[in-house]
């Protein structure tokens, strides 16, 4: 990708000198962290598929927020240990984001507003709950973040066979498709359907935001003109494909349960990447059920 001439975003914190979380504050037990399953980017539903969970009746906090402040950086105490190469794609990806969407957003005669992104490593607390490596990125609407731990891209690249820059870029971009439609009311309209639909009607519902934020990622990177290099586009549908829910279930259980995908099929991931690409028109990706 030619992020060279992207400025880097202001709005995210550094958690990653933080030591330790635990399952209090700001959380709800089982409800809050089923909650995130909503946001996440693929890696937790793993985990939910192993325990059973298949049921999602909540997507979270819902809604527009009331406005925030200003950008928000900061380092809480103890010594950073995030990677300034890291730091450094990922913040420009997501000034990138901010200004792709804040030229579509007025477009439309709305104001976008910036997400921010939390980088932390191990465990550190979300307006959801407590988060975990184990979930993957995710966006908690409560808060309005993007939590990443930082060596999801390891996992992305060495477990999950999809590296790359593009790649990275795409699960960002993902997270603020999320944070779209949070401002959006996508994901309030989202929660009240699924509050009385059946279990497989509700995934159904869940598949539709999930491929609605893989289409705005292909939409963020279609309007910015300059970004793709030869080889991206490979990158992204590798893993798109990764982490499409047939793929992870035959990994982790050997057999493929449609009625429970929460995200979509690989092939539904790739084509909802490959919409946005194509028409860089955030009107295009309606994937209602």
């Amino acid at each position: 990708m030619r992020l060279g001439d992207e400025d880097p975003s202001s709005h995210f914190e550094d958690h990653t000198g933080r030591s330790g979380v635990g399952f209090g504050g700001g959380g709800g037990g089982l409800g809050l962290i089923m909650s995130l399953v909503a946001s996440r980017f693929g890696i937790v539903g793993i985990l939910i598929l192993l325990l059973g969970y298949c049921v999602l009746t909540s997507l979270g906090g819902g809604g527009i927020l009331s406005t925030g402040s200003g950008p928000t950086s900061s380092a809480p105490a103890g010594k950073s240990t995030l990677d300034p190469a890291t730091r450094d794609m990922v913040l420009r990806v997501l000034g990138s984001t901010e200004r792709r969407w804040t030229d579509l957003f007025a477009a439309a005669g709305q104001q976008y507003r910036p997400t921010t992104l939390v980088f932390y490593r191990g465990g550190t607390q979300s307006g959801c709950g407590a988060a975990q490596s184990a979930m993957g990125p995710f966006y908690c609407p409560t808060d309005q973040k993007i939590y990443l731990d930082t060596d999801f891209f390891n996992e992305l690249s060495q477990r999950f066979g999809a590296p790359g820059d593009f790649a990275m870029a795409y699960v960002i971009a993902h997270e603020v498709g999320h944070h779209v439609q949070d401002l959006t009311g996508t994901l309030e309209q989202s929660q009240r359907a699924q509050s009385g639909a059946s279990r497989t009607a509700g995934n159904a519902i869940q598949v539709g935001v999930e491929l609605q934020a893989d289409c705005y990622a292909g939409v963020w990177a279609a309007n910015d003109k300059n970004l793709m290099e030869t080889g991206d586009l490979e990158e992204g549908m590798r893993a798109a494909e990764a982490i499409g829910d047939d793929t992870l279930q035959k990994q982790m259980q050997g057999t493929v349960v449609p009625e429970s995908f929460t995200h979509g099929s690989a092939a539904q991931r790739q084509a909802a990447l490959q919409r946005g690409l194509t028409t860089g028109n955030p009107t295009a990706c309606n994937f209602a059920s």
